[in-house]
């Protein structure tokens, strides 16, 4: 007899269908997984063995044929654990056909019949949502299928979904839960002493979305400043939340109930690979860019990165997204995010400090700065020095401005934004860039007389008007004035020490 379940594959951030087709047949007692199954998929006969004997419920002494559907789309992962479970089931006549039909499920089985979460609810909701069909998936996985609005039940066990599915115990729909926090937990800004040129460039970051480097010698409060940015953000909007929250379900990395109100906040260490910056494997997954989309990408020690991961920073600090392909896949992730990086100005880091000699030599110091190529820092807005302070001057600086008021202004500035073009501006391109950021005559003679002498591209150019648009934007401003081009320029400076 043969049954068929509705399923699902990740292909990016997207769940396609998938149909699970169950033949039982008689014949020697066996059973075989078709369709391009991972090793995991595989060693689902055993899960599903082991899982519906241990429910209590008959497992067949026949030929057993699962073929997953379409059969040239890799299938990985154990979300096939339930459909294949319930297909088994139904071929025996345990289950009405009909109910397999109107309803999508997934979920990993354990031994002895219960259901463990699986990643990528979200997504498998929303095709649901697609399809007009209500999901059934594991008890853990249930909440957060429920935040797309379509009807979501949540099984505890194997057992739990026959009953449910046979009309002996329906499950409760499961309520959507609370919308998550819209408020990042970062420390307050106020913690850092002095610095005000480079709370000035972080807050001119914050409310246009600009990439930002630090560069000052150890101890200088880089990371600090870092760490203190995404409070400064403002909170998702809902479609942006839905965006991040697919991302991180995506990659099995949501740990609590609603949509991820806050922006995120990546910070991997210099030693990650490739794949796990960009993205990547035999199957591609989402790496820290895409974990970072709509919020904040921390890169400290800038310069240890290896060169190529930073070289494939380029495109996605550009375009906004990343394409992988493979051999067996090609996916395309979204990768909106905002670069926050930090380095050392020479291999030492005492290029410059005012108590402690540099002990770098030139050609140690030109290697060590030349692992950044001028292409990715021409994609970066604002380049600060973020010198050390002495304890004379730390314990004399005054008490600086909160989160809350920094946050306050950039607010304001983001406001200003959406009303005129519904767009960060450092998002702005083209046509937009050239109505948001028109100059007067004064302005723009003075903009073109800069860019000859500091010899900017035609990228540097506008990122220099997106630049002097925010600063206009946090003065109220709605005319790019001569002292926003030049608070714009001061943090253009190619020189990193």
């Amino acid at each position: 007899m043969l049954a068929r379940v509705r399923s699902a594959a990740l292909v990016g951030v997207d769940a396609v269908p998938v149909e699970v087709e169950v033949d039982v047949s008689p014949g020697l007692p066996s059973f075989m997984v078709v369709g391009l199954p991972d090793q995991a998929v595989s060693e689902a006969r055993e899960r599903v063995r082991a899982a519906i004997r241990n429910s209590g419920l008959p497992f067949p002494a026949a030929r057993i044929t699962v073929n997953l559907a379409p059969a040239d789309l890799r299938k990985e992962g154990p979300l096939y654990d339930l459909p294949i479970a319930l297909g088994v089931l139904a071929a025996q006549e345990q289950l009405p056909l009909e109910a397999l039909r109107g309803v999508i499920c997934a979920g990993e089985l354990a031994l002895d019949g219960s259901l463990r979460p699986v990643a990528g609810a979200v997504n498998l909701a929303l095709l649901a949502a697609e399809l007009g069909l209500p999901a059934l998936v594991p008890a853990g996985s249930a909440e957060e299928a429920a935040l797309i609005e379509v009807p979501v039940y949540g099984a505890g066990t194997l057992l739990d979904a026959v009953r449910h599915l046979s009309g002996q115990a329906a499950l409760p729909l499961t309520e959507p839960p609370q919308p998550g926090d819209d408020l990042p937990n970062a420390p307050d800004l106020a913690d850092v002493k002095g610095q005000s040129a480079a709370k000035r460039a972080l807050e001119i970051a914050a409310a246009g979305g600009h990439n930002l480097l630090m560069v000052g010698s150890p101890g200088s409060g880089k990371t600090m400043l870092a760490r203190r940015a995404a409070g400064l953000l403002p909170p998702l909007t809902r479609a942006e939340a839905l965006e991040v929250t697919r991302i991180h379900s995506a990659a099995g990395l949501l740990t609590r109930g609603g949509l991820l109100g806050a922006a995120p906040y990546r910070h991997p260490h210099h030693t990650v690979s490739d794949a796990g910056l960009i993205g990547g494997g035999s199957i591609p997954k989402p790496g820290e860019v895409s974990l970072a989309h709509r919020g904040l990408l921390f890169l400290d020690e800038f310069p240890e990165f290896s060169r190529r991961a930073l070289e494939t920073l380029r495109q996605p600090l550009e375009d906004g997204r990343v394409t992988i392909s493979r051999a067996r896949a090609s996916v395309e992730y979204p990768a909106r995010f905002q670069l926050i990086a930090a380095m050392n100005p020479c291999p030492c880091g005492h290029l410059g400090d005012p108590e402690r000699p540099c002990t770098c030599t030139s050609a140690q110091r030109t290697r060590y700065q030349a692992r950044l190529s001028g292409p990715l820092l021409d994609r970066i807005d604002l380049t600060v020095q973020v010198p050390r302070l002495t304890v004379d001057e730390l314990t004399r600086a005054p008490q600086g401005e909160s989160t809350a008021q920094v946050r306050t202004r950039v607010l304001a500035a983001r406001e200003r934004m959406q009303h005129r073009q519904g767009a960060r501006n450092a998002d702005l391109v083209g046509q937009g860039l050239q109505q948001a950021a028109a100059l007067d005559a004064g302005p723009e003679n003075f903009m073109r007389a800069a860019a000859r002498q500091l010899s900017l591209t035609g990228r540097g150019y506008d990122r220099v008007l997106r630049v002097a648009r925010t600063v206009a934007d946090l003065a109220g401003s709605e005319r790019i004035a001569e002292a926003h081009i030049a608070e714009a320029l001061t943090f253009r400076s190619r020189e990193l020490a």
